[in-house]
């Protein structure tokens, strides 16, 4: 479709094997619930502060993972998706090495480790793991990688295992990242207050660059309606950040209510109008679960 790079979302198996995952948590992304054989595994978690029941990447083995088949995780949604339930097995992230390497255009990843401190509580290191992955598959040292957390702090240990890609740090429109939270319990500081006042060029004498959650970057008013844009983008880059933002859906389900077409929420309504409005703001990148309309929208700036 022309996308400048790719995103996978990385957990880690059992027997310490990197795979692509919205998250860990598998029953809605995989036929998992389906399989008896695997029917023991179902169990309820805490992770990052919240409990989940479900079917857990880290209670499985490579091998066993890779007889599941996948799904899509939002049905009614993208129903058109759901035709390919079941089509295709889980990867790997060599196996996504392996793909981008053979491509006949540079493709870039951008590979977002996922519940870092969590997986580092039961003996599953992301930053280890990555890096080795990375190595493996002469990853390591090149420019055309950014790696993205929620947590800051896998960031630099994946760094102080020598690879050398470019850093982004992942923020929330609420909430506090995990690894704070694990360190300063209640007084862990939230996404805001980093954004906030001196909060970017202490960001900026760290990281690279940031990845915003898009409502940070659009202005609402009462009823729902986008209205306009926040100055965050220039104040980033003014601090010396690279800024990118997400998602970017083109479903009524995920527009401001002045942008939704008369169809359901499974409908596309004025992707348009949002896809500019946010990169007119100056962004360096956005991501986009439908990469053909971002490049649409980008080429008729």
């Amino acid at each position: 479709m022309g996308a400048d790079a790719v995103e996978p979302d990385i957990v880690p198996t059992k027997d310490g094997v990197l795979v692509l995952r919205h998250e860990n948590e598998i029953s809605t992304t995989t036929d998992v619930a389906s399989r008896a054989e695997f029917a023991d595994r179902k169990t309820t978690k805490t992770i990052d502060g919240g409990k989940l029941t479900g079917w857990f990447t880290e209670d499985f083995t490579w091998h066993e993972l890779a007889q599941l088949r996948s799904r899509e995780r939002i049905p009614k949604l993208r129903p058109a998706n759901a035709t390919f339930n079941g089509l295709d097995g889980i990867l790997r992230l060599s196996d996504l090495f392996a793909m981008l390497d053979s491509a006949d255009r540079v493709v870039r990843m951008v590979a977002e480790l996922k519940h870092a401190s969590y997986c580092a509580s039961i003996g599953l290191p992301l930053d280890e793991l990555f890096a080795e992955t990375a190595r493996e598959a002469g990853w390591a040292g090149r420019d055309d990688l950014i790696i993205e957390s929620f947590e800051e702090s896998v960031l630099h240990e994946v760094r102080a295992r020598g690879v050398a890609g470019t850093l982004v740090y992942l923020l929330e429109a609420s909430g506090s990242p995990a690894d704070l939270v694990a360190r300063h319990g209640t007084a862990a500081p939230t996404y805001l207050s980093q954004l906030a006042g001196d909060g970017l060029a202490a960001l900026a004498a760290r990281v690279d660059g940031i990845s915003v959650d898009k409502r940070l970057l659009l202005h609402s008013d009462a009823a729902g309606n986008t209205v306009g844009i926040t100055g965050l983008v220039d104040r980033a880059h003014a601090a010396g950040l690279t800024v990118y933002c997400w998602t970017l859906r083109a479903e009524n389900h995920f527009l401001g209510k002045n942008l939704r077409s008369g169809g359901g929420a499974d409908q596309y309504g004025d992707w348009l109008s949002e896809y500019q409005l946010l990169m007119a703001s100056g962004l360096d990148g956005v991501f986009a679960d439908q990469p053909d309309l971002a490049i649409e929208a980008r080429s008729r700036l």
